[in-house]
């Protein structure tokens, strides 16, 4: 920022200071939802960095376990740190704040219409992060900068210094160039005033609709940095492979299971087998000694719990998940591991839809109704899944924590487990990268999904419509 601009906006903003709370009280209904957009992204204890940050009433009410937040106008700061006092606030132009320090996320709430070089403070944001950083720009809909004039001339808004109105496809593009990656847009509050019942219609119902949406208030753009990951001879992947009378697959499974990193961690799930599952895994532990093998007996019961019982087992750094019927190839969990690696994702969805299934993989309902639920998903969670049920996938176990220490967010729902990585990596802004895998029917044993007699397909389904109510009132009305 120039000289002469960045002191007009110290002062500008220093003469602003003291009428902030005013303004910020006249409308408290925009800023609390913001709030609530922030608070539903990023978990509390988390380490942020928020540039433009006023009087700090955003960071401050997100609970950083390291919190930093950088204003130009020293009035500001002074009254955020006297309000916030376990968040640091630092009186700095934006452009020209520098540390050392790297941060989960960074926010630019505000200033983008300020900012003379954006391109310049993007890349210098990047030495900030980490590949796990999420960057969130907050800006005005240019569509509103009549309104938004008005508003300040009659005294309902805090007057601001916007030097650009900026799109949606400008900041894309500026990220682009930066050397980030755009993981989702998001357009919030279309009715930015609080009228009884009105709002909440306007702005979950109408306000979401494709198109109409564009016409919202703010827009949210949310990036991660696109570097590929840094060189570690000693990274490794975990394979959790969940087994319930599966004897005939065991050996194929291990042999043609590919060497990921330094190793290949196997890890078997087995689910009160009645067959000779459980001997044959230890028969496989003791042929193939330079393999990495392991054997976890389930106690509880169904998918979901032999999942989460072996993901929280695993020790690599990348956990893919694997269901034992060789319906899908092993050899092609080398494809997860690479988009991992290489930083194209990070939850990684398997989808059986895209290449031509073997005849008799799936039955007729069974496909028919993950087409239907895959379109849904990606309609209500604005990400492309199709097939929202496909047992190979992978998530890095950093990401994984994190999303187990927040399932509270969506309850106790989810027998399967597939539902709870996907809403989990939503609601974590996680780059969801599609793999596709080959499909054929199993050679041995019986299949225990859902769907094998059109009772039990009607059951899956109202399931799977319970899990598209939960997304759309945690992603959509929230």
């Amino acid at each position: 920022m120039s000289e002469s601009f960045g002191e007009k906006a110290r002062c500008f903003y220093n003469n602003l200071a003291k009428k902030r709370k005013k303004y910020y009280r006249r409308n408290k209904f925009y800023h609390s939802s913001i709030l609530r957009f922030f608070e539903m992204c990023i978990p509390k204890n988390s380490t942020i960095l928020e540039l433009g940050c006023g009087t700090g009433d955003l960071i401050g009410n997100l609970s950083p376990s390291r919190g930093v937040g950088v204003d130009i106008s020293e009035e500001m700061v002074a009254i955020a740190q006297q309000k916030y006092p376990a968040v640091e606030f630092i009186r700095s132009d934006a452009e020209c704040y520098q540390t050392n320090e790297t941060f989960e996320y960074i926010i630019l709430s505000g200033i983008a219409g300020s900012i003379e070089n954006i391109q310049i403070l993007l890349e210098k944001a990047l030495s900030w992060s980490t590949t796990n950083t999420r960057i969130f720009i907050d800006f005005y809909n240019p569509l509103w900068n009549p309104i938004i004039k008005i508003g300040e001339k009659i005294g309902m808004k805090m007057p601001e210094m916007i030097k650009n109105w900026l799109s949606v496809d400008d900041i894309e593009n500026f990220l682009y160039i930066s050397g980030y990656q755009v993981i989702k847009r998001k357009y919030l509050m279309f009715f930015p005033k609080y009228v009884p019942v009105l709002s909440y219609i306007l702005n979950n119902f109408i306000g979401n609709l494709p198109f109409i949406r564009r016409f919202s208030l703010n827009n949210i753009v949310v990036a991660r940095p696109s570097q590929v990951l840094a060189s570690n001879p000693e990274r490794f992947c975990s394979v959790v492979i969940t087994c319930r009378d599966e004897e005939g697959n065991i050996e194929g499974l291990v042999t043609r299971m590919p060497r990921m990193g330094s190793k290949t961690e196997i890890i078997f799930v087995e689910g009160h087998s009645k067959d000779n599952t459980v001997d044959k895994i230890q028969e496989m532990i003791a042929k193939y000694p330079d393999k990495d093998i392991k054997i976890l007996k389930q106690k509880g019961i169904g998918q979901g719990d032999a999942f989460r019982y072996g993901f929280d087992e695993a020790k690599g750094e990348l956990v893919i998940w694997l269901e034992a019927d060789l319906t899908t190839p092993p050899e092609e969990a080398i494809h997860f591991w690479e988009a991992y690696i290489n930083n194209r994702g990070e939850y990684i969805n398997g989808s059986r839809f895209i290449y031509k299934m073997e005849k008799s993989a799936m039955p007729l309902f069974n496909f028919m109704g993950n087409r239907f639920f895959g379109m849904l998903f990606t309609t209500l969670l604005k990400q492309r899944f199709t097939d929202t049920l496909c047992g190979f996938k992978a998530i890095s176990k950093y990401n994984y924590v994190k999303i187990r220490k927040q399932i509270d967010f969506f309850g106790d729902f989810d027998p399967f487990g597939d539902f709870e990585l996907i809403f989990g990596a939503i609601k974590n802004n996680l780059k969801v990268s599609e793999i596709p895998v080959h499909y054929r029917p199993r050679d041995y044993g019986e299949s225990k999904a859902y769907g094998q007699s059109f009772f039990s397909f009607l059951k899956h389904a109202l399931l799977l419509l319970r899990m598209s109510f939960i997304a759309f009132r945690k992603f959509i009305i929230s």
